[in-house]
């Protein structure tokens, strides 16, 4: 019986690790297309050129698809030591959307933004001097073509990379250590 519980938790984390590794290809994929067709437009910083929009999906679709195939191999061979530096990722994972997720809310009053440096990153966007209406101090429609006196100054860098760092981790977290567990007490038994 629990021979049989071990193997419908390896074959679910199996699955849901696979579902990781795609979405990690998907967001590699992603950057790499935008790093081909868009450039250095969504440059994060003008100190560090190579810190952009596409650079920073493709080094976080390569973390996950490592965390996935990770998971995967550590399911299918019911090796503790993978299954334990999966748990250990999903952990540090899942610790820092926490931590954002916690900062986001303290100050989500006082949290606005516009652009990824800056609202002057629309300026290139639309070849004159606006911005969507997404970015106003107070939504009207065609706001964006007023003065800047009327937009936010604050970059959406860190909003961005919060959504970006989402991700199903309790589940993924509750699957490795059930699995580390049973594998851990089937030693035990057969030794």
């Amino acid at each position: 019986m629990a021979r049989g519980c071990l193997q419908g938790v390896k074959y679910l984390m199996f699955a849901f690790n696979l579902l990781f590794w795609l979405g990690g290809c998907g967001v590699l994929g992603v950057g790499i297309w935008l790093a081909a067709t868009q450039g250095n437009f969504a440059t994060l910083s003008s100190s560090f050129p190579s810190l952009s929009a596409a650079n920073l999906l493709i080094v976080t679709g390569t973390f996950v698809m490592a965390i996935g195939f990770v998971g995967c191999i550590g399911a299918l061979k019911e090796n503790k030591c993978l299954l334990l530096t999966f748990f250990l990722l999903l952990l540090l994972v899942f610790l820092l959307e926490a931590t954002i997720a916690v900062l986001f809310f303290a100050y989500t009053d006082k949290f606005r933004c516009c652009g990824v440096s800056n609202y002057t990153d629309w300026f290139e966007v639309y070849n004159a001097t606006r911005v969507p209406d997404s970015c106003c101090l107070e939504f009207s429609d065609s706001c964006g073509l007023h003065a800047p006196g009327t937009w936010w100054k604050a970059p959406c860098y860190e909003t961005v990379k919060a959504w970006l760092q989402e991700g199903p981790g309790i589940l993924g977290l509750t699957f490795a250590m059930t699995m580390y567990c049973q594998v851990v007490k089937a030693d035990t038994y057969c030794a």
